[in-house]
């Protein structure tokens, strides 16, 4: 009985054993399947770590990128002494909406009509607009001799800072030698930083395509082909810098690379034009040679430069400018003494002239001219004539003419 009873107590601990084993295992099963996939989460956790560090380093990397092209950016502004804009015309956004005071020139000249938009070569300045004054120099090399760095000189540092701050001077090279382009563009930049960084001085260069085949041009006794030649390219000169200027300001000067600005020339000139009391002008003279300190009101530009194109083969554009006058402000059949009075209202001439040609070496190839001062001792005062040797007689017509009506 006593063996039965100790069987039963066995198989009785040998049953609790066994239960607590089976419990033991489950629940260390549970326990390990709880386990792994708490592994499985920190892995998955410490995964998403790693992605984010990487991603933050990698925008680190991209802001200190960022951070280092901008601290480079205002290094280089800082070290530059002007802040220039170059551009080539056919760079040039296509959609991009510009003046389309060139359109004119496909009128005239239909190997044009083919091109896009037509705008100078190379842009060298801020592109400033809104002023009152634009002032135009046109340039050509004039092989070993130059003036252009003398007269900008006075130009320039004869305005007050308000003035240039109101005017914008454009040096226009009409020259297809890039090495004296490339002269222009380094002497302006390295002598006249302040002003191209204010946007008071400009420098383009004018197209080749823009000019017309001027080989086969009419020949007379007195033009070679090759001088006839350089006359109407000088006329095409002006007129594409007259287009250009004309959005930019008010009124327009004309002016050319071998002159001297008296001083306090501008202070004069734009007294002048605000006391005068009626609009009703056709441009202001402000110096007797030729086309030299011609002022025009920008509206009216256009309107020089279709006249001057429908018979650029025809005169020298200071020639032009004179039979202008006469088409548009003389009636066919007039007294000419009406004529010429109605001339002194709408065509002022302002005295004395407030610039001096200094030029020897002409834009011409091979050929020189030469000034000098004459007394006028009637009035007891200095008078500039110009006396141009081996130069083409219009020029000396043009010229003597011009000193004539001075001294009426």
């Amino acid at each position: 009985m006593r063996t039965k009873h100790v069987n039963v107590l066995f198989a009785l601990t040998a049953f609790v054993l066994f239960s607590f084993s089976c419990f033991c295992i489950s629940r260390m099963t549970q326990t390990s399947s709880q386990l792994i996939n708490c592994r499985n989460h920190i892995l998955e956790f410490k995964e998403k770590i790693l992605h984010l560090k990487n991603k933050t380093e990698r925008n680190n990397r991209e802001l200190i990128n960022a951070l280092s092209k901008v601290k480079y950016e205002m290094t280089q502004r800082k070290n530059m002494p002007v802040n220039l804009v170059e551009k080539k015309m056919n760079t040039l956004d296509k959609n991009k909406t510009g003046s389309n005071t060139f359109e004119v020139l496909k009128f005239f000249f239909p190997h044009l009509r083919k091109v896009g938009r037509i705008y100078p070569d190379v842009i060298i300045g801020k592109e400033k607009t809104g002023v009152s004054f634009a002032l135009g120099i046109s340039t050509v090399s004039r092989g070993n001799q130059s003036y252009l760095k003398q007269t900008l000189n006075s130009v320039v540092s004869r305005m007050t800072l308000s003035e240039e701050k109101d005017s914008v001077v454009i040096v226009s090279v009409a020259d297809r030698n890039e090495d004296y382009l490339k002269s222009v563009v380094d002497m302006i930049k390295k002598r006249f930083k302040r002003q191209l960084k204010s946007g008071s001085l400009e420098v383009i260069s004018i197209p080749a395509f823009f000019y017309p085949n001027t080989l086969h041009v009419k020949k007379s006794a007195e033009d070679s082909g090759k001088l006839a030649s350089w006359r109407i390219k000088q006329v095409l000169d002006f007129c594409f810098l007259m287009l250009y200027a004309q959005p930019k300001a008010m009124y327009y000067l004309q002016l050319e690379d071998d002159i001297i600005a008296k001083k306090m020339y501008f202070t004069q000139i734009t007294d002048f034009v605000h006391n005068i009391t009626s609009n009703n002008w056709f441009y202001i003279e402000f110096s007797i040679l030729g086309f030299i300190g011609k002022l025009f009101k920008s509206e009216d530009l256009t309107d020089f430069v279709r006249f001057f194109l429908m018979f650029y083969k025809d005169k020298p554009i200071d020639l032009l400018l004179w039979d202008i006058f006469q088409v548009k402000m003389c009636n066919p059949g007039e007294n000419p003494e009406k004529c010429a009075e109605r001339n002194k209202q709408i065509r002022i001439r302002y005295k004395p002239s407030l610039f001096q040609h200094v030029g020897i070496q002409s834009s011409f190839p091979g050929r020189e001219q030469y000034s000098k001062k004459c007394e006028d001792n009637k009035n007891k005062k200095k008078k500039n004539f110009i006396i141009h040797w081996n130069r083409q007689p219009w020029f000396f017509m043009a010229s003597f003419r011009n000193y004539s009506n001075e001294n009426a």
